[in-house]
């Protein structure tokens, strides 16, 4: 998946159903409001809630630097 990818303009957190970033480098969607990470395999977002992972307080400055969020 890519920055440019139209998909990322319509996929959805499956918890709070807001937007979620792409850490195109990492391989991940990433949802900063949750801290919680979705993870992409072989092109395919894994979305199912079970799928996310939640991030440390450090993890999280680090995701919101590579997204280049505040």
């Amino acid at each position: 998946m890519r920055a440019d990818d139209p998909l990322l303009r319509i996929l959805a957190c499956p918890l709070d159903k807001g937007p979620l970033s792409l850490v195109e480098t990492e391989n991940l969607l990433y949802n900063p409001r949750l801290r919680r990470r979705y993870p992409i395999v072989d092109g395919i977002p894994q979305l199912l809630p079970t799928s996310g992972e939640p991030v440390s307080d450090d993890e999280h400055e680090r995701l919101l630097k590579r997204i280049g969020a505040s």
